[in-house]
């Protein structure tokens, strides 16, 4: 082992209380980003050697040793030290285990405050292709359900009441939309954290010839950030990221809540398997939805993580301060909360077991057909208004009488108008769907095409 006189102490814990220096340390959360540190590392040691500002020998044994402090990270052999506040310094004091004073190059034309901001886009960047990632396995299980069900007719509806005949691959297909907006948020978020950072220093850019064009080639970066003050202190693309976490987990709260529901007595349309649900301590009979009930939560949680992020940075001046430092636990748990619930949706998914007799009982309620009836008015010249006015006086009359519209008579029908006539006794929920015949329908044939451009969609991807 090499001299290691020198190697770096943590520059803002010197002289600190120990409980000072506990309230400020950050390794127990961002020696996650231990891989983006070294690439930054390793591409800002190339640079440097390429630009003549440290000699190619020591950049070489720089290099050759951060190769080997990446593998001790990965396989757990690395002696992570607190004392040293975060895993930057830590990997710089191995580096100077390894190497002496050679190490003392890395920390040449350029800061911690840049160097954490570019590590940051580097995880926010991967960050949001895994987050499409899970997206994109999650609606290939709505559109397997949805094929599966595209003649199975179920209730729709507002207000959680019964409102309308849909099919239950149209209902299915509206979580489809949702997550395909998603995807399109996550990837605007993509390209906003697709700027480097490096190069900023600390907030003034740096006194060395350094060439960041090269710098973002190294790292896979487009564009480097224009303004170095920004550069440390932007943190939108967390923001960016966590906003668009929030509502993808509502969007998937919302799915789950239907589960939820559906599975209870009172709905009884789907049987949750076995492998995603929970058992009671004390009742036997019960099966929980746990895991639907558990999604729930961790949308709750995000939207919490987007409130502190915001209340972060409302009143923070430029440039870096070090709040700046709270901007991961809410990223990385954002992070591990989207992913998780998009993965166990996705699994869950293709094992409901949606019971179909009861789903068209359901959609057999003739009050549903209400609307229908206006409409059976309107095409025989009945201005809306005026058909829906006698409609409703119509059912208004059939729960006086303690029967459902399909009970009456034709007679009983005419009190209220003289246009209906026996065919308007025999409309039924498949006719009340199949007449929905217009782009982004429930009809059969309209939903057949969204379910071939889903198709389609996910074949591209």
């Amino acid at each position: 082992m090499d001299d290691q006189e020198g190697q770096p102490e943590s520059p803002t814990a010197q002289g600190l209380d120990p409980r000072a220096l506990a309230y400020t340390v950050s390794l127990p959360y961002d020696h996650r980003l231990y891989r983006y540190d070294i690439a930054c590392s390793m591409a800002h040691v190339k640079m440097l050697a390429r630009q003549g500002i440290v000699p190619q020998e020591d950049a070489e044994a720089i290099l050759l040793a951060l190769e080997e402090i990446r593998r001790e990270l990965e396989e757990g052999r690395f002696p992570l030290r607190e004392e040293l506040e975060d895993i930057h310094l830590n990997i710089e004091a191995r580096l100077y285990e390894k190497v002496g004073e050679k190490a003392g190059h890395l920390h040449t034309a350029r800061s911690r405050n840049d160097l954490i901001a570019t590590d940051l886009r580097l995880y926010v960047r991967d960050a949001c292709q895994q987050a499409v990632g899970g997206i994109r396995v999650l609606q290939r299980a709505l559109l397997e359900q949805a094929e599966a069900h595209l003649d199975t007719v179920m209730p729709g509806y507002t207000h959680l009441q019964r409102a309308q005949p849909v099919l239950l691959a149209h209902h299915l297909l509206a979580y489809f939309h949702m997550l395909e907006r998603d995807i399109g948020r996550f990837r605007d978020c993509q390209r906003r954290a697709d700027c480097l950072p490096l190069g900023s220093g600390a907030l003034a850019g740096v006194p060395y010839p350094i060439d960041r064009e090269y710098l973002a080639r190294q790292l896979g970066f487009s564009r480097l950030s224009p303004n170095s003050i920004d550069a440390v202190a932007d943190r939108d693309f967390i923001v960016e990221f966590i906003g668009a976490a929030a509502l993808c987990l509502s969007h998937l709260s919302r799915l789950a809540e239907e589960i939820v529901l559906w599975a209870s007595q009172e709905f009884g349309f789907l049987e949750l398997p076995a492998e995603f649900a929970t058992g009671s301590s004390i009742m036997p009979q019960k099966r929980n939805p746990d895991v639907a009930e558990l999604a729930r939560a961790r949308a709750a949680r995000v939207a919490g993580h987007l409130t502190a992020m915001l209340a972060l940075l409302k009143a923070l001046p430029l440039s870096y301060n070090r709040d700046l430092q709270d901007d991961k636990p809410p990223l990385f748990d954002s992070v591990d909360c989207l992913l998780a619930t998009l993965d166990v949706m996705a699994a869950m998914l293709p094992r409901l077991r949606f019971r179909q007799e009861r789903l068209e009982e359901a959609a057999d309620d003739p009050s549903l057909l209400a609307t229908d009836l206006a409409d059976y008015l309107v095409r025989k010249g009945v201005p809306f208004r005026s058909a829906y006015r006698a409609v409703r006086e119509l059912v208004a009359y059939a729960r006086a009488q303690g029967r459902s519209l399909r009970e009456l008579s034709l007679e009983e029908y005419r009190r209220f108008s003289d246009l209906f006539d026996e065919d308007a006794l025999t409309l039924d929920a498949r006719a009340a769907v199949a007449a929905r015949d217009v782009p982004g329908g429930t009809a059969p044939a309209r939903v057949e095409e969204a379910l071939r451009e889903a198709r389609r969609r996910l074949e591209e991807t």
